[in-house]
């Protein structure tokens, strides 16, 4: 197989993916609370539409177990076909739900529900485009390739925006322009499904199935590499809660407690998405060059001096400063560390569990940090009079355990992906 074939493959499904993620994020942001909580609590419907945002993170990880276990005993293209389709239908029908005003407590039910499914096929989705891409790619080039489907992620997050942004100043926005970006989803799993299907399995992936695939995957990990797995979880878990805070969060922040209109968050984050596009394969072949650990770490510490500075930014209210601080910190600090993450989860595990090692590692990680994240900002922010000094300490609380994570971990620039169990008899795995 190609390695272009499977990187376009991987990238255009990962951007549906981000697509589906970030389109709840900006609706729980601006438009849910008005929608499916009651409409004379604006708090508690802000807390509600946060809340529900977060409840999909719980589903993450089980997900992550159930199609990383497909993708290390079935292949890695089956999984990445079922958890396509299960995310691009939920979310279509979102899209279709009742308001709070038409059906009462079963609108955020029905909300939470399809949020759980959805954070269901997310559970495994981006692990497996990075799979695919790092077990087919030069490994002298493996940081760029593993850089491009996080190329994905900024895509689908752009396109989102730029489609809420289309919608949002409509008159009917409210009344149902909201529910067209949801229903666009199809779309997108139609075209994702197309290059999916023509993509062959991993070649890594067939000869460790001609050798014996594992029996429970996940318990062979834990056993066999819990080190490893206990660095990424490091990794994993500061990183997203810093991703959605600025994602998802700040917009909040910038249209509830600052008072701008909804276009400038927007328009920050369309402009961090479009620079993040650019960097991440440039910091990719940063990582080829220098190795994993020195960009990760330097752009954590990039992150942790800017926290502060960034809020001071946000904080005039200048629609201008709110796109440049937005741009600064998660445009350049958060692609940097994203566009090395990819190759640096590949190489940590072996092939016989990779899928699920990288799926446990994200995806209980998105649970316990990235679902709250915005929750947890928007509580802070509340107790602090609508001060956003903690959210500043709790970015630069974040680094700090990114930075620990990066310096226990070993450098893999040079790993050979298919050596990891090559001398070792199939019988040996037949316990697990």
């Amino acid at each position: 197989m190609t390695n272009t074939s499977v990187t376009k493959a991987a990238v255009i499904g990962t951007a549906v993916e981000f697509y589906d993620l970030a389109l709840f994020g900006l609706a729980a942001a601006i438009v849910f609370n008005g929608q499916f909580f009651p409409a004379d609590a604006p708090l508690a419907g802000t807390l509600g539409s946060f809340t529900a945002f977060a409840v999909g993170f719980l589903a993450r990880p089980i997900g992550g177990v159930v199609f990383g276990h497909v993708g290390d005993r079935l292949g890695r293209k089956p999984a990445l076909v079922l958890t396509l389709l299960l995310m691009g239908l939920s979310t279509t029908c979102i899209g279709l739900l009742p308001t709070y005003d038409q059906v009462g407590l079963a609108a955020p039910i029905l909300l939470v529900l399809l949020r759980l499914l959805q954070g269901f096929g997310a559970g495994a989705e981006f692990a497996g485009a990075l799979v695919m891409v790092a077990e087919t790619s030069d490994p002298r080039r493996r940081g760029l390739w593993a850089s491009l489907p996080g190329t994905g992620v900024q895509i689908g997050i752009l396109v989102a925006t730029l489609v809420f942004t289309v919608f949002a100043p409509l008159p009917s926005f409210e009344a149902w322009g909201w529910r067209v970006p949801f229903l666009l989803s199809l779309v997108g799993v139609a075209v994702g499904l197309f290059f999916r299907i023509r993509v062959p399995e991993s070649e890594l992936f067939e000869r460790e199935r001609a050798r014996g695939v594992s029996r429970f995957p996940v318990l062979e990990v834990l056993r066999r590499q819990p080190r490893h797995l206990l660095i990424a979880v490091a990794l994993n878990a500061p990183y997203g809660a810093i991703g959605y805070i600025l994602n998802v969060f700040v917009l909040s922040y910038v249209t509830k407690t600052l008072g701008l209109p909804a276009t400038v968050g927007l328009t920050a984050n369309i402009v961090s998405s479009v620079v993040g596009i650019v960097l991440m394969p440039l910091f990719g072949l940063l990582a080829d060059r220098v190795g994993r650990r020195p960009v990760f770490l330097g752009a954590a510490l990039a992150l942790s001096a800017f926290a502060f500075p960034m809020f001071w930014l946000i904080d005039t209210g200048r629609p201008v400063l709110v796109v440049l601080a937005l741009t600064v910190g998660y445009g350049v600090c958060v692609t940097a560390m994203f566009a090395v993450l990819g190759s640096m989860l590949t190489e940590l595990f072996g092939t016989r569990y990779r899928y699920s090692g990288i799926a446990v590692s994200r995806e209980w990680t998105a649970a316990l940090t990235s679902g709250p994240a915005p929750l947890v900002a928007a509580t802070l922010v509340a107790g602090a009079g609508g001060a956003s000094w903690p959210i500043a300490l709790l970015l630069m609380g974040c680094s700090a355990v990114i930075v620990i994570a990066v310096l226990l971990a070993p450098e893999t620039r040079a790993k050979d992906l298919d050596d990891r169990l090559s001398h070792e008899p199939v019988g040996s795995h037949a316990v697990i």
